[in-house]
């Protein structure tokens, strides 16, 4: 073994000594981490409002932490909307952090329709760095990788921009991309990526995606992992080389570039990478042909022989891309990379090998503090417009309770206090004394009428058991989304497919009915059966519309590495190509 391997597997091994200490003592150490966040931010004017001139240096921290959880409330990104203008507007005092905010994070938008300005700092790319290296060290425990190694990331900067007040803009994934934090976690963990920056900030994501299966499949023997932020880049990426896998091994064979790449900077970087190679390229074009007949399956294994997993994030709203990404994969792991938001990393993924269905995340005490608000399922027959949950006081990291469902709620270094995030976790048990995560879903709403109550994971289970019946048949759902349309009383879902395959009439009818049967919400049943719900609609669109979606949402400044695609949306744009793009509409029987 080198001297650097050696280096690398202790650096591994300090790593995760570290998180194990932090974990074993998880409690205190959020009780510390909150007294680091307040005396760095001491005297802002946000906490102004609630601390007043109380002098928290001189407390003890575990008061300090009672005396904040009391007197300043839980916020929604609403409150501190206000302060992120002003800062986004130049305003350089000290509102929300001590610290110099320079930059601004956009979320995806893709959740509630409408991206958001989080404040990012030097401590979000520091916290980018450790929770990459950390999960880097426990990945490798199971599925050991060469040191010197590629990746093949499917990763893409978005573009950035200034706002009146001169700070850059742009998701966080662009500034991570961006950041010495991103070159030095390449050197730490001994795996480089396949592509140059001008590929990953070229800012056309159909002609990245194009030249990181070139580069990937051009260096496919040095290949370690493939790799995306979230599982639809990766599908969607696949999906792409189908359809256009001649030209690359053209390129390959001839040491070229596909017309279709019109970037100057991309292509002189590419061409200095690749030359002409054809005896790689016959192998490709020969396992191509070979996969054709397969339907693409085991594509990844095929392609790239010494890729030992398939890892990015696979919770949420990228379940539904699973199915496919396996189908791809064939016998490779798929691992779930970790949990985080735009606001904060929360945990990492300490059991690589379980399936991402199964996967928990480990909450790191050092990044955040963090406060659980105990969420309350409402009885069957309880109807309620406003939400399915109903909840108590939260509660610090050190009082969770396994089985429990809660919503988390973060202070951030970076200028956050008491921050709602939204999204419901359940705790599935503990990693020493830090509690490990099941991501249940987000807590919005996504679907009511009247006093029905859906969340996107209730959508997520009907639209599954609509599309066994495709399956079936030998179609394939390539993707979905919905809309409640209460524009025509009784209101109803409208439920919009993308498929590949041809399918009856009859089956697409029986989808529809089989939905419609399968929300389960009292509110729904109830609406459906004094008809206060109209039918199911069941929309069947043209190939190609979620890549219009796509599009939409890339001209209006989202990037492809954040981007999820809508599961519910009243966004007019949407709606309008979605309802273009429809090809056949069926109504539901269940309720006839």
């Amino acid at each position: 073994m080198s001297n650097s391997n050696k280096s690398n597997g202790k650096y591994d091994h300090d790593i995760i000594d570290w998180f194990e200490s932090v974990s074993e003592n998880a409690g205190h150490v959020q009780t510390q981490t909150l007294r680091r966040i307040l005396e760095l931010n001491y005297g802002v004017e946000y906490l102004r409002k609630w601390l007043g001139d109380i002098n928290i240096h001189d407390m003890d921290a575990c008061a300090l932490e009672s005396l904040f959880t009391s007197v300043v409330p839980l916020a929604s990104h609403a409150d501190f909307e206000p302060y992120i203008q002003r800062i986004a507007d130049g305003d350089t005092g000290p509102s929300l952090s001590q610290q110099p905010i320079t930059t601004l994070s956009l979320s995806s938008g893709t959740t509630e329709g409408k991206q958001k300005y989080v404040p990012f700092t030097r401590h979000s790319a520091q916290t980018t760095l450790q929770i990459f290296r950390l999960a880097a060290a426990y990945r490798s425990r199971v599925y050991p990788i060469r040191e010197g190694g590629r990746i093949l990331e499917f990763i893409y900067s978005g573009k950035q921009f200034k706002t009146k007040g001169g700070l850059a803009v742009g998701t966080a994934t662009t500034h991570y991309f961006a950041s010495e934090e991103f070159k030095i976690k390449q050197k730490m963990t001994q795996s480089f990526t396949c592509s140059p920056e001008e590929v990953i900030s070229s800012g056309d994501y159909k002609q990245s995606s194009y030249c990181h299966l070139l580069l990937g499949l051009f260096l496919s023997e040095e290949v370690e992992f493939i790799s995306s932020t979230f599982a639809y880049s990766m599908v969607q990426a696949f999906r792409g080389f189908e359809e256009h896998w001649k030209d690359t091994c053209n390129d390959i064979k001839q040491g070229s570039l596909s017309p279709r790449i019109t970037s100057p900077k991309v292509r002189e970087a590419v061409l200095k990478i690749i030359t002409p190679n054809p005896c790689l390229a016959s192998k490709i074009q020969s396992s191509c042909e070979e996969l054709q007949n397969l339907n693409w399956s085991g594509l990844i294994p095929k392609l790239w022989p010494n890729a030992k997993y398939v890892y990015s994030i696979m919770t949420g709203s990228m379940q539904p891309y699973l199915k496919k990404l396996r189908h791809y994969a064939g016998e490779l792991p798929l691992v779930s990379a970790d949990y985080g938001s735009t606001e904060s990393w929360i945990g990492v993924n300490v059991d690589p090998s379980l399936p991402p269905e199964n996967v928990t995340f480990s909450v790191i005490p050092t990044f955040s503090y963090f406060e659980f608000i105990p969420l309350y399922r409402r009885k069957q027959d309880c109807i309620s417009a406003i939400d399915d949950l109903f909840e108590d006081e939260p509660v610090p990291l050190s009082q969770v309770k396994v089985g429990q469902e809660y919503e988390l709620v973060l202070t951030t270094f970076t200028g956050l206090y008491r921050y709602r995030l939204g999204d419901v976790v359940e705790v599935a048990g503990f990693h020493r004394g830090t509690p490990k995560l099941s991501f249940i879903c987000r807590r919005k709403l996504i679907l009511t009428v009247n006093i029905d109550k859906n969340t996107e994971k209730d959508l997520q289970l009907v639209v599954e058991r609509g599309s066994e019946l495709l399956s079936q048949a030998g179609a394939e759902l390539v993707d979905f989304t919905s809309h409640a349309n209460i524009a025509k009383q009784p209101g109803h879902y409208v439920i919009y497919w993308e498929i590949k395959g041809e399918v009856d009439e009859s089956i697409l009818g029986e989808c529809c009915r089989e939905m419609d049967a399968s929300f389960v919400d009292y509110g729904y049943v109830v609406s459906r059966r004094t008809s206060s719900i109209g039918p199911l609609e069941l929309c069947i669109v043209e190939r190609g519309t979620f890549k219009k979606i796509l599009d939409h949402f890339i001209g209006n400044g989202a990037a492809m590495s954040q981007f999820k695609t809508p599961r519910c949306t009243s966004n007019q744009g949407l709606l309008r190509i979605l309802n273009l793009c429809t090809l056949k509409r069926f109504q539901s029987t269940a309720y006839d």
